[in-house]
């Protein structure tokens, strides 16, 4: 019998925690994550089959490392060991995008040979703390966004220039300034110091601009199908008034602005409405409009005002939506919503409140794996508003 256990696909695998399903065949990924999906949502309607990637690896448009100094080691990039801060040196990853993955190992000798050093958390000494890559899946545009625990980078010009001639396909570079004891990447100030300070991208016959702290969704071949199945369930016939909800930089909103009467998009991140309402402009977009607010506040005001919503897109963060947004959202009452999660347990208890609270029904409910080899799905739903007495 042979005993040696089998190598994983990826080093890390064991310490990192992000693939869950690194080494499980494609296809029984796709089954287990069908049969989450349907033990959590089928008690609401019909969860359709999932829609899969025929080329599931490096699908990641957005890659992020976190350096540090280790003793023997010197400086290593990588990310963080699940449930902790310590890092794990990664140098290859099956889920991010190579070239992105290569300008990080690039950023990494550099920082050796400018004698740049690596931050420390624990004594807040140190330069270098991320390195925030984004590919333009279409556009091949590559933004690289250095996160530094202070502003001055010394032999700025030196190290740009050195950087893009081993990477000439990078169109920007930022410094970004963290200098709080915190575990979020991005700083508040932020500088260009090459190219133009953000990328664009195509997506469903759209372009975007998407700057550093902007949402853009990591997996771009899927959100084009993701987005796909939006339009067929929104039903539109050009002449609703649709509200995006979490919109984003505008992704949703400006994919079904020609379908529409009007779109209205709501966003709490105010960079990403900035890029929305430049979006609109370079798809000369002329019927969207973008507001900076809570999703859940914006709609009950929308609600008091007795504003007429026929379809509403509704994207929610992991922790799913508020009650305050449901409740707002009963009151307006569109024909239709399209809710799209990245978390079916909170699906569920969005469902659950939606249709017990109300005369709305799920009408059909398809899982997109958005996230190979991890064990999250993206779900999509289609909810009617149902007259009484009717089924």
């Amino acid at each position: 019998m042979e005993n040696k256990k089998k190598q994983s696909l990826c080093p890390a695998s064991t310490k990192c925690g992000g693939c869950q399903f690194v080494d499980m065949p494609y296809k029984e990924q796709l089954k287990r994550k069908q049969k989450r999906t349907e033990q959590l949502l089928k008690q609401f309607g019909k969860v359709r089959p999932i829609v899969g990637m025929a080329e599931p690896a490096h699908y990641r448009n957005k890659v992020h490392a976190v350096f540090a100094f280790q003793k023997g080691r010197g400086i290593v990039s990588g990310i963080y060991q699940e449930k902790s801060h310590r890092v794990v040196p990664v140098e290859n990853c099956l889920l991010e995008n190579q070239k992105a993955g290569e300008i990080i190992q690039s950023v990494r000798e550099l920082a050796k040979s400018f004698k740049i050093k690596a931050y420390d958390e624990d004594s807040g000494y140190g330069l270098l703390r991320h390195v925030l890559v984004r590919v333009g899946h279409a556009t091949g545009e590559i933004m690289v966004v250095l996160v530094l625990g202070s502003p001055i980078l010394p032999s700025k010009k030196n190290f740009v220039n050195e950087l893009c001639k081993l990477h000439p396909e990078i169109t920007t570079i930022l410094v970004n300034v963290n200098n709080k004891r915190t575990s979020m990447v991005l700083g508040e100030r932020e500088q260009v110091i090459y190219g133009k300070g953000y990328i664009e991208d195509e997506l469903c016959g759209r372009r975007f601009k998407i700057s550093a702290k902007s949402f853009y969704q990591v997996n771009s071949v899927q959100t084009e199908a993701l987005y796909a199945k939006a339009v067929e369930y929104a039903q539109l016939t050009g002449k609703e008034t649709v509200v995006d909800a979490y919109c984003g930089i505008g992704t949703i909103a400006l994919a079904v602005a020609g379908e529409a009467g009007r779109v209205i998009g709501v966003e709490l991140n105010k960079d990403a409405v900035r890029d929305a309402v430049t979006n609109a402009r370079i798809n000369q977009i002329k019927n969207a409009d973008f507001y900076q607010n809570d999703a859940g506040r914006f709609l009950t005001q929308m609600a008091e005002a007795e504003e007429k919503v026929d379809v509403v897109f509704m994207d929610p963060p992991r922790s799913g939506s508020t009650e305050e947004f449901l409740d707002a959202l009963i009151r307006i009452r569109p024909e239709r919503v399209v809710y799209i999660s990245c978390e079916p347990e909170t699906l569920a208890r969005d469902l659950k409140y939606l249709t017990e609270k109300s005369s709305y029904r799920v009408q059909e409910i398809t899982p997109v794996d958005m996230f190979p080899f991890t064990g999250n799905v993206e779900v999509i739903t289609k909810i009617q508003f149902v007259e009484k007495g009717r089924k």
